[in-house]
């Protein structure tokens, strides 16, 4: 209250409009422009504070990952519209977020458009097993349904006109013809979404939404899931389709959603090396340097964050990508674990880095490789000496964009059966992503031709600047980049 009493006439009478109006942000800030630090947790060190008494192996992590990356990629292609499910234990990052006096925990996913978590009473279907960090809350009293007559109702019902969706919504005729249809009588319909290997039904309502407690936006759109298959918890979704997060909060705060970027600290699926937390910053700043590749216009997938790969690089050869990644691209996903390249590319790229493995003096562990899924692997021992004998990797984006990764980003060393193990960490989405057919569209596919999964963006600061159309990567020590932001 004593902030609010500081504020300038102008500036009192605007939030006074806000407040009254319930339709725009508000922030007791005396610096509107001033970036927002949250932070990302990963799902990880959620298991240190887990009541089991066992905490799975890197050999499972890594090929559970594995095959969860590859339903992920394959439904982002599969289907026309598709909430891609967010990866269980050892794969994704969440977010803590208030929504009407309501405390979730969501995964971030830039890979979809929609902000939904498990309201009672609530049913999930094979969810044995599962993270469940707290019970599921009755929809938050203050958030009140979607009208039928929104249009971003029809936006989350893959833009059905809305009188269609009012008739389904059991509102009478002369109301639908007369757009006078009662929010309370007749809400949007129930949202069905199906996702990688499971679904969900859900209710779209509107509420407060805190991202801090000094920051809220009200009028915020969110679903309520009463059932699911297979994922017990929610998703934030930070793509750039109308629901998401950083579009609603677009038309109120341009600065805060128009750039944010995160930095996900290294974790080699080692639940100790998260004690701190990864930064997820809204309103970047554009004066910071990135090397940016612009984002593609897909029609097919306007959502996505995807970018032409024209290259990669092992040691001092460089490999073409395939004609779909160029033109279709790969989609920069922070809820898929592991890098997905189409299997022609991949096996093009894999026969290259084994053939300069072999010239190193490695020594192949095809054991390691039926155990986790994942190739070529190799005896590999510690030391920085070791990972100094890895060929280097870079990827080669439009816009003269390169990026090299870190060695652990794309070769990890792990143990496994008694045995030091390192493997590569870049896996194949399957041959139909070279032959796709097409379905009659213009885009040459049905979707993304590879997918830039989070655990080679580790140590990497990636920038999503939507206000300039391109994605930026920078190397980055993400602890101190924490400490730096939280500074000011």
């Amino acid at each position: 209250m004593n902030q609010i009493m500081a504020f300038t006439s102008s500036s009192l009478l605007l939030f006074l409009l806000c407040f009254f109006q319930s339709l725009c942000l508000y922030s007791v800030s005396s610096s509107p422009n001033k970036p927002l630090l949250l932070p990302l947790t990963h799902s990880l060190s959620l298991s240190l504070s887990s009541s089991s008494s066992s905490f799975p192996s890197q050999s499972y992590l890594l090929k559970f990952s594995s095959l969860r990356s590859a339903d992920r990629f394959h439904s982002s292609r599969r289907r026309r519209r598709q909430l891609p499910l967010p990866l269980a234990a050892g794969a994704d990052y969440t977010l803590s977020l208030t929504i009407s006096s309501t405390t979730v925990s969501l995964y971030l996913d830039t890979g979809s458009d929609l902000l939904w978590f498990p309201c009672s009473p609530f049913q999930c279907i094979l969810c044995e097993n599962k993270p469940l960090y707290s019970p599921p809350l009755p929809p938050p009293p203050s958030s009140h349904p979607l009208p039928c007559s929104s249009l971003l109702c029809s936006a989350a019902h893959s833009s059905l006109p809305i009188s269609d969706l009012c008739a389904a919504a059991l509102c009478p005729l002369d109301a639908i013809e007369t757009s006078s249809c009662s929010p309370s009588s007749h809400p949007c319909p129930l949202l069905y979404y199906a996702y990688g290997d499971g679904s969900l039904l859900a209710s779209l309502r509107r509420g407060h939404l805190s991202l801090i407690s000094s920051l809220s936006l009200s009028n915020f759109t969110f679903a309520c899931a009463h059932s699911a298959l297979a994922e017990p918890l929610g998703v934030a979704g930070f793509s750039r389709g109308p629901l998401s997060l950083p579009s609603q909060l677009a038309k109120l705060s341009p600065f805060l959603a128009s750039r944010f970027s995160y930095c996900l600290i290294y974790h080699s699926f080692l639940p100790h090396r998260l004690l701190r937390p990864s930064p997820l910053i809204l309103g970047r700043s554009s004066t910071i340097s990135f090397t940016y590749t612009p984002l593609l216009h897909i029609h097919k997938n306007p959502f996505f964050y995807s970018v032409s790969l024209l290259s990669i690089s092992v040691g001092r050869v460089t490999i073409p990508a395939s004609s779909q990644l160029v033109s279709r691209g790969m989609v920069v996903d922070s809820g898929t674990t592991f890098t997905m390249l189409p299997g022609e590319m991949l096996r093009r790229l894999a026969a290259e880095f084994q053939l300069q493995m072999g010239r190193r003096g490695f020594i192949r562990a095809t054991g390691a490789e039926e155990r986790t899924g994942l190739g070529p692997c190799y005896e590999y021992g510690k030391g920085r000496n070791e990972s100094q004998r890895v060929p280097a990797m870079g990827l080669h984006f439009a816009g003269n964009a390169s990026l090299w990764l870190p060695t652990r980003n794309y070769f990890l060393g792990f143990e496994s059966e008694g045995e030091r193990v390192g493997c590569f960490m870049v896996i194949s989405g399957g041959d139909e992503a070279e032959g796709e057919e097409d379905d009659g569209g213009d885009d040459g596919g049905g979707g993304p031709a590879g997918t830039l999964g989070n655990f080679q963006q580790q140590g990497i600061e990636v920038v999503y600047d939507l206000e300039m159309g391109r994605i930026g990567f920078a190397r980055r020590r993400c602890g101190e980049l924490w400490d730096s932001v939280s500074r000011g």
